[in-house]
């Protein structure tokens, strides 16, 4: 799916991924799954950005950045 993003950049990456992580989990299972999975990549060079909690119509989501410093979300 290719979606419009209002959100302004500096630099626009390339591709922006969303990683599924926590299909079907909600609250704390899902955040739960989300840090394990950052936890791993964190150790392979990304890093963790922040932490977009849920807000009623999406849920919680981790936005990362890979080595070359693109943005993606664990969702």
């Amino acid at each position: 799916m290719f979606q419009y993003e209002a959100e302004g950049k500096v630099v626009k990456n390339r591709l922006h991924l969303d990683v599924r992580v926590g299909t079907g989990l909600v609250g704390e299972e899902r955040l739960a799954a989300l840090e394990a999975e950052c936890a791993r990549l964190v150790a392979l060079g990304a890093v963790r950005v922040r932490l977009l909690h849920a807000d009623g119509y999406n849920e919680s989501c981790l936005v990362m950045q890979d080595i070359e410093g693109n943005e993606f979300c664990l969702d």
